[in-house]
Order: C-alpha cells, then sequence, then structure tokens
C-alpha cells in the first residue's frame, strides 16, 4: 500500500529549498519518492492520499543525547543548589537521582520521555543510562518501552567506576549483551557502548570499553568536558586536555560520539575533526548545570559534526534548537553564528549521522519514512527565505500535526495515537514521588 502525502511546502532536506506544493510518497516503511503534487498524483493514482495542505512536511528530528530518567528529578527539593559542576555531580545527582533509580522507576521515565519526543518531533533518540543498581537488565527495561511506542531508540548503559571496579564491569557487559540482543531481533532498538567520563573511569577501563565496542561493531560514547572540573583532572594528572588524553589512548575515531564538548580549546577541536568524532551539544542543560557555552560555530567550522540533544533536562526540541542558534549568536555578537537552517540540519542529518544513521534525517527515496507535518499558520507568509527561521523561532510541540516513524504514524492531527497521556503523566509524578523520598 502507497501513501502520499501532500502538502504546501515540503523540505525533504534541511540543507536545500523547499518545494512548494510538494510532497512525498511511503511504501513499506520507507520514502519512495518525492516531488510536486501533479508528479506524485500521477505517478501513484490508487495510492491513498493524506492531504497535508496547512502544514510544512520535514525529517523527524533526532535527540542525540537524552536521560530519559533526567524527568525524575524536575522539581526536586533541594536545600540549596549546587555550588559548581563537581558538587552538582557528588552531592546531587548521583546520589539523590541515579544511585536511587530501579528498573520500576527507569520503566515510568522512559514512557514519559517517548510520549514528549513523539510530541516534540522527535523519532530517533539515543539514551545513557546510568543506575548503577538497575543492572543487569536496565536496559531491556527500556527497550520494551521503547518498542511498545515504535520510535527509534539506540540505547546504551553508562558504565563507570565510580561505585566500584566489580560494577564497572557489569556495566560494560550490560552493554556488550543488550547491543547483541538487539541484532538477533533487528527492529528500530539498537545498543552502544559507552562509559562515563575521565575522572570516573581509569585508562584500563576505558580501553576496554572501546575494545568490547571493536569486537561488537559499535559505537562508543563518553561524556567529554562538560564543565571546567574535567579538563584541569586531566591536566593535572596526565599533563594534557582530555581530547588529546584519549587520542593518547588511541581511541578517537568516526565511531565515537561525545557528548558536551562545552570547555573544549581550538587545538581539541581540530583533533576532534581530524579523527571524525561526532558532538552531541546540549545548549540548555550546560546552561543550567554552569557548565559554559559551548563552541559550537567553532566545531561547525571546523568539519566537527555537531548535533543536538535534550539532556533529559528541558525536552521540547524546538527550544533545544532555538538555543543551540541563539545563544551561539549571543556568545560571539553575531546573529548568523548558527543560522536557522544550520540548527535544523544539527537537529536532523547530523543526529543521525552521530548516531551511525546514514539514511536518516533527509525525505529520500529508500530513506525510513520519518516526518512530521507542522502547521504553518503563522502570522507572517512562509517563503523558501524564510521558512527555517519561521519554523526555528516560532514553532513548538502544540504545532506538530502529526509523526510519522518508519512508516507508521505515531501522531495525527494532534493526538499521539494508542496512549492516554494522563495515565502516563500520572505514572511518572508517582515514580519521582517515589525517588523524592527515597523508596
Amino acid at each position: 500500500m502507497t501513501t502520499i502525502v501532500l502538502s504546501d511546502i515540503c523540505w525533504p532536506d534541511t540543507r536545500q529549498a523547499p518545494i512548494p506544493e510538494g510532497g512525498v510518497a511511503v511504501e513499506d516503511g520507507c520514502i519512495a519518492a518525492v516531488g510536486t503534487r501533479p508528479n506524485l498524483l500521477a505517478r501513484f493514482p490508487d495510492a491513498e492520499v493524506v492531504d497535508a495542505r496547512g502544514a510544512v512536511i520535514t525529517p523527524a528530528l533526532v535527540n542525540a543525547h537524552h536521560h530519559m530518567y533526567g524527568v525524575l528529578a524536575h522539581g526536586i527539593p533541594l536545600d540549596e543548589a549546587p555550588a559548581g559542576f563537581w558538587p552538582f555531580l557528588e552531592n546531587y545527582w548521583w546520589p539523590r537521582v541515579e544511585d536511587r533509580l530501579t528498573h520500576e522507576l527507569i520503566a515510568a521515565s522512559a514512557e514519559w520521555a517517548c510520549l514528549e519526543m513523539v510530541r516534540s518531533g522527535v523519532t530517533t533518540f539515543y539514551d545513557c543510562l546510568e543506575a548503577p543498581g538497575a543492572i543487569p537488565g536496565g536496559l531491556d527495561v527500556i527497550a520494551e518501552v521503547v518498542r511498545g511506542w515504535g520510535v527509534r531508540g539506540v540505547l546504551s548503559f553508562e558504565a563507570t567506576e565510580r561505585v566500584s571496579p566489580e560494577n564497572g564491569q557489569l556495566g560494560l557487559r550490560e552493554n556488550v549483551d543488550f547491543i547483541a540482543k538487539c541484532r538477533e531481533r533487528d527492529d528500530l532498538v539498537s545498543g552502544m557502548m559507552c562509559f562515563h567520563t575521565t575522572f570516573t573511569c581509569s585508562a584500563g577501563f576505558i580501553q576496554r570499553a572501546f575494545g568490547l565496542a571493536a569486537d561488537a561493531g559499535a559505537r562508543v560514547h563518553m561524556h567529554l568536558s562538560e564543565g571546567t572540573y574535567e579538563p584541569q583532572y586531566c591536566l593535572d594528572r596526565f599533563g594534557v586536555r582530555p581530547v588529546f588524553y584519549y587520542d593518547q589512548l588511541g581511541v578517537l575515531g568516526d565511531h565515537v560520539l561525545a557528548s558536551q564538548c562545552v570547555q573544549i580549546d581550538a587545538e581539541e577541536i581540530a583533533l576532534l575533526a581530524e579523527r571524525g568524532v561526532s558532538v552531541s551539544h546540549q545548549p540548555i542543560s550546560n546552561c543550567e548545570v554552569g557548565g559554559g557555552l559551548a563552541p559550537v560555530p567553532e566545531m561547525l567550522a571546523a568539519g566537527v559534526n555537531v548535533a543536538l540533544g535534550s539532556d533529559g533536562y528541558v525536552n521540547n526540541f524546538f527550544e533545544v534548537m532555538r538555543a543551540a542558534a541563539l545563544i551561539s549568536r549571543a556568545r560571539l555578537l553575531d546573529p548568523g553564528a548558527v543560522a536557522a537552517q544550520t540548527a535544523w540540519t544539527m537537529a536532523t542529518q547530523n543526529g543521525a549521522r552521530a548516531l551511525g544513521f546514514d539514511d536518516l534525517g533527509v525525505l529520500s527515496p529508500g530513506a525510513p519514512a520519518d516526518l512530521l507535518l507542522i502547521a504553518s499558520d503563522l502570522p507572517s507568509p512562509l517563503a523558501a527565505h524564510n521558512l527555517a527561521e519561521q519554523l526555528l523561532l516560532w514553532r513548538n510541540p502544540p504545532d506538530v500535526e502529526s509523526v510519522m516513524c518508519a512508516g507508521r504514524w505515531l501522531m495525527r492531527d494532534g493526538e499521539v495515537l494508542g496512549v492516554d497521556p494522563e495515565a502516563v503523566r500520572r505514572r511518572v509524578s508517582q515514580a519521582a514521588a517515589r525517588l523524592w523520598g527515597g523508596g
């Protein structure tokens, strides 16, 4: 069965101009054709036609860095705010959140995260779970939820030696086993190797993580220089900054996804580009933890593939895109530092590439049919010259009318299909209350 989705404006590739009066044809979960309304109707005369006039067709969004359990910490009571990045981890995030996570809490937060992502136009995401008391089996819990939602999830466990060497090895094994199980199923859920960072993982542990990933043919993720703590840590102990430390270990390459990369210098940026490392940028959470303002335009100019992530903090992905563009413009006193079109590309094609998907983030023949219908009822006319900026600045999740992932509608006309949003909200609210109470 072929479905044609037709609209006033179809924007299949964020690097190129949109197609007026255009659309896409969908067959067997993939894009069969892209073109104008007359062309598609003539080519597929027996197709089901979805008339999406009043909306813009765009590729679905990619969240390249999520902590789905992060919602449980929203509004958590604190005696006082953390005084810096290290106190944020040591006195708050680790003991109050991650060390208390159970399978039940993880499942409830994953349900809510999937609901938020679908409403926000995200159909592909990377999630990083650190819950030292929830392994083995933590990733299987998330995978069950994600499969039920029909979104495309790349899942990992953030292995770390901060609890104990034994717990660290258990975390690595969680990733290896999960990667293998996902390949046996061959569906929309896959795995990635992950460890935390240089100040919670020894050199031998880091090299073992990369070795296991190589054996499994998997990509590797780590947090990198989220604040000033890690660069100073590496300088004090190893005599070099973090990117050069990893290079000395011989582990950098195009199979690596480094998140944050806030406190990196020009030489580190050049080395990331040379090694082909992808970076996920989390502009809003970087501000929340006081980590700083990442040098995004500098990374892009050097040729680094920079994607976007919510970090499980503010998961409205339109806000994430806006922040990525506007914060850099303010930092450099340059309104053109990150163009709107660049922000959209970071949220689509760059994110897909960072996660190892060569055919996502665009609507082209043979690519998975992951697309959005975004309401075009703006107060001023949409046109090719202003489409990216208008959608970036003045659209939000309520303006996302419909969402398709792999040819399946997850949301139609603003309604998430087959889901009771209020029941999902109640469940995660109850889970957050248990976490806050320590139960």
